[in-house]
């Protein structure tokens, strides 16, 4: 396998082409990456609306519903990353001070607990954004 250069990000999964389902994204990541993801999956599917489904969008994981994606979530070599969009990290920035952040993204290092109450939290808002969003 290719090794990432210095600040490239690499994919914890082994695949060359787009999975066509979650299982299948999951099959591919090694662990510890697998585990976490999985927990991280189940805070979402807790969180998030009972008629939400599972896809791929973007060649990752995601959780949709008739408005629209609310998250999608991946593994990385060294952390999975949840994708809940700019405005709801942006809503949480202070329980998130002490992870990794972007405009849209926030990363949970594989090494550590998975913050799960605040995955859930995060999860909900953004199902609230949504709704929002579609009654403008």
């Amino acid at each position: 396998m290719k090794r990432a250069k210095p600040g490239e990000r690499r994919s914890g999964a082994k695949r060359k082409s787009a999975p066509a389902t979650v299982e299948e994204y999951l099959s591919t990541i090694s662990e510890p990456a697998r585990s976490a993801l999985v927990k991280m999956r189940a805070a979402i599917r807790s969180a998030a609306p009972s008629e939400a489904v599972e896809t791929i969008s973007y060649r990752m994981p995601a959780l949709r519903t008739k408005n629209g994606v609310l998250v999608w979530f991946a593994a990385f070599s060294s952390h999975c990353s949840l994708f809940p969009t700019a405005a709801v990290i942006e809503a949480f920035k202070d329980e998130l001070r002490n992870f990794s952040t972007s405009k849209g993204t926030i990363h949970f290092a594989t090494g550590k607990p998975l913050p799960i109450a605040l995955i859930k939290k995060i999860v909900k808002a953004r199902v609230q954004h949504i709704e929002k969003k579609k009654q403008r």
